[in-house]
């Protein structure tokens, strides 16, 4: 009986995590009182990098297909909400699951063509999407519906029911509200059957056809998922920026998201909020450090980053917490004999 009462290891993991997030869950709605509206923000812009990275991860981390075209779903995404709420008066909460539609289906679809192409190739045809998609958006039989290179301005909505939020710190609720549910999603998605199935996709496609798994099926599904949240991140992003034009979605966007997924972790779930900081808050602090070569120092930080935590932020914290807890274990093995 008493032993049986004793909760085993995982549960007691399982619990300290759940009031870990619950923690970090109560002091992320308490930030936006504590800060400035700028920093609001720029939160908000850090969980929509973090769902845009989640989909990256899922592309690339946990199936291996290597994309340096992700700033083109992400500017798919934004021009949806962008049209639908400026041309059609759609309301704003609306465009966000039909900007991940538009992006789930273009995602897919251009999967397909792309399960020929492996590796360098493969990113190289998305880096190609990520170069013209900029070129597409200025072309004048579509101006009529993107601006042009003037772009769509949009409004920025109001908290709804009368609360008493101003604009800014509504977006952030509400952006923080879809990224733990696009995580929810996300967790739940790779660790489940579709995840194990992309995971062994990754490291042994050979044995994973042999096992029936439909490679092609999988994989396109891959990019069209991975397209959905980066669209959605896309719609989050023009609505809080409440400004889109062709400009803002360079291949240089598309080279960030790169850059954030492998600095918070490539195939971590968390790593993807680690990187979202790493790309909003290093590129201003290097501004401020030098204004004459704000990249270089930018440079910097990355090698530095990369040199000191080659698996990741993510993987570093892991790490380093997996020591602590056999320190701690050698020391309580040491003093109970």
């Amino acid at each position: 009986m008493i032993a049986s009462a004793v909760p085993a290891p995982a549960q007691t993991q399982r619990l300290s995590t759940v009031w870990l997030l619950a923690l970090l869950l109560l002091a992320l709605c308490a930030l936006p009182f504590l800060v400035s509206n700028y920093r609001t923000f720029q939160f908000t812009l850090v969980f929509v990098y973090a769902i845009a990275l989640l989909g990256l991860n899922i592309l690339t981390g946990f199936n291996g297909q290597v994309s340096l075209g992700h700033g083109a779903f992400y500017a798919i995404g934004a021009y949806v909400a962008a049209v639908l709420m400026d041309r059609f008066g759609v309301p704003y909460w609306l465009t966000i699951p039909l900007a991940g539609f538009v992006c789930l289906v273009v995602g897919f679809l251009f999967g397909l063509p792309a399960l020929r192409l492996e590796g360098v190739y493969l990113a190289l045809a998305t880096f190609a999407l990520a170069v013209a998609m900029p070129q597409l958006l200025k072309y004048k039989h579509l101006e009529h519906w993107t601006g042009g290179v003037q772009g769509i301005v949009i409004i920025k909505p109001d908290a709804p029911f009368g609360l008493p939020l101003n604009p800014d710190r509504w977006l952030y609720f509400f952006t923080l509200a879809i990224a733990c549910l696009m995580f929810v999603l996300g967790r739940n998605l790779l660790h489940g059957r579709v995840g194990r199935a992309l995971v062994a996709i990754r490291d042994h496609p050979i044995a994973a056809a042999a096992m029936g798994i439909n490679l092609a099926l999988y994989k396109s599904l891959a990019f069209g998922v991975s397209a959905l949240f980066t669209g959605v991140a896309g719609a989050l992003g023009a609505i809080a920026v409440q400004f889109v034009a062709p400009d803002s979605f360079t291949a240089f966007l598309s080279i960030s998201l790169l850059v954030g997924m492998v600095v918070g972790g490539i195939a971590t779930i968390s790593g993807a909020v680690f990187g979202a900081l790493f790309i909003q808050f290093i590129p201003n602090a290097a501004d401020q450090i030098s204004k004459a070569a704000p990249w270089a120092i930018y440079g910097l930080f990355l090698i530095g980053t990369m040199f000191l935590m080659p698996a990741g932020i993510s993987g570093a914290i892991r790490i380093g917490w997996a020591r602590i807890v056999r320190f701690l274990q050698s020391r309580a093995r040491s003093r109970g004999g």
